[in-house]
């Protein structure tokens, strides 16, 4: 028999290379006094949980950061209240099939649910539970931002399952004005592209109709309409999420439903000259998110743009487009596969230091360069019974103008920091009638 009263602890993606107990602040263990009032505190793991050398890093052509969280630290998560992830998003594979499997191993023995990974796709996509004294919480895990072969194989009566992520597809249509369209096929004709697909399609390949109205160029879509950019879900991967999300449903008391995505959408994603500058989420995602809250889940969480995005009460039920990130400790990474190092004409004794300086120029691009993608937030969502009770944004400073060895790890920040990160969610949240009220150092959400 569960109480009347829940919280939830929703924080962004976690990518942890150090320590995080050993800190004092006051503002620091303040944040985790809250989060530790929580039932269940949830963060998205983009990470794999493996010691460094037991096996080889995947390589792949212009693979970026790889991110490896040594088993031991998966403590200072649980220390710091985390008890729920998801655990299939961009960084699962970054040791391949076997990084994916040892990360479910050091989870279930750290004793931390999870969701969003599996040996095949069936576990991929299955719900984790996790018991608390006021109910039991399921969460699905989808992401639509994984590498190629990453994505979780389904089994078959006559062949195993692969390991992977819970990969959502989605498809990506570009509009052209006609006049524009006509000189992309040109274009096509002329550099041997409409060959090369009518070989293809000689072969067998299921290739796309053709159309006056829809020309496939170099592998993506465009068709006559308003210039821009659409986005639209995969069927199957829809249903197949959603059929987990009321099979959940059944056997909880809440049901989070969360989406690592990188993508975003909206009339800023042709003019934004940084990813921090652009509104909206991808329009898929959205779709995705009200489409699960409709088949039965109490929280849409998504986390990936990299900073906090719209809050949107859909059908009474939280949707937050963009929880941002919790732990950021990319810079600090002990090792780094030869790809990571050849990809920025390193020879092969360059240092991770090394590594850092190329990649970021010291400090002037990337994530060390954008002080917004160090100012987050997390989410206390309190539940009475059923019914949404009480949702609070609570602003983090991940510590943009600190040293290197002092930087991604979340604090509660200060005023100045705390009124920027509520003003633009406020901002982003008002277009769905979102209204937030600014307390003392967190903002509430009128439910």
């Amino acid at each position: 028999m569960t109480s009347d009263r829940l919280t939830i602890a929703l924080t962004g993606d976690t990518m942890m290379t150090r320590s995080l107990c050993v800190f004092k602040e006051e503002p620091y263990l303040r944040m985790r006094d809250i989060l530790k009032s929580a039932d269940v505190v949830f963060t998205n793991f983009e990470a794999n949980a493996h010691p460094y050398l037991d096996d080889a890093h995947a390589q792949r052509d212009g693979g970026g950061t790889y991110v490896t969280t040594e088993p031991r630290l998966l403590a200072d998560l649980k220390w710091l209240g985390v008890n729920l992830v998801a655990c299939g998003s961009s960084h699962a594979d970054d040791y391949g099939p076997k990084g994916i499997l040892d990360t479910l191993r050091y989870l279930d023995e750290a004793g931390i649910a999870h969701a969003g990974s599996g040996r095949h796709l069936a576990e991929a996509r299955a719900p984790a539970y996790i018991e608390t004294a006021q109910g039991r919480v399921a969460l699905i895990a989808a992401t639509s931002q994984y590498k190629p072969g990453s994505k979780a194989g389904d089994q078959r009566y006559d062949t195993l399952g692969y390991p992977g992520v819970n990969g959502l597809r989605h498809k990506v249509v570009y509009g052209l004005e006609k006049a524009m369209l006509d000189e992309l096929r040109k274009i096509g004709a002329a550099i041997g592209w409409d060959a090369c697909e009518e070989r293809r399609r000689s072969q067998g390949d299921p290739m796309s109709k053709r159309s006056e109205d829809s020309y496939n160029f170099l592998g993506r879509t465009f068709m006559v309409g308003i210039p821009g950019e659409t986005t639209s879900l995969n069927e199957t991967d829809l249903k197949e999420n959603l059929r987990q999300v009321r099979n959940a449903r059944a056997f909880a008391d809440k049901v989070i439903v969360s989406l690592h995505c990188h993508d975003l959408g909206g009339p800023t994603l042709v003019t934004a000259k940084r990813r921090t500058e652009i509104d909206d989420l991808a329009d898929y995602a959205i779709d995705f998110g009200r489409r699960s809250i409709e088949a039965g889940a109490d929280i849409f969480v998504c986390h990936g743009p990299q900073v906090p995005m719209a809050v949107e009460l859909y059908k009474g039920k939280p949707m937050l487009h963009g929880i941002g990130t919790f732990v950021f400790q990319i810079e600090t990474m002990k090792y780094l596969p030869a790809e990571a190092y050849q990809r920025y004409g390193l020879d092969d004794r360059a240092t991770p230091a090394d590594f850092v300086a190329a990649r970021y120029q010291n400090g002037t691009l990337g994530h060390t360069a954008d002080s917004a993608q160090w100012e987050q937030m997390f989410v206390m969502c309190q539940f009475c019974g059923d019914s949404l009770a009480g949702l609070r944004l609570y602003p983090i400073d991940l510590g943009h103008q600190r040293p290197r060895t002092g930087r991604g790890r979340p604090i509660l920040a200060d005023h100045v920091v705390a009124d920027r990160v509520l003003a633009r969610v406020a901002r982003l949240s008002a277009k769905y009638g979102t209204r937030i009220e600014r307390q003392d150092g967190y903002g509430v959400v009128q439910v």
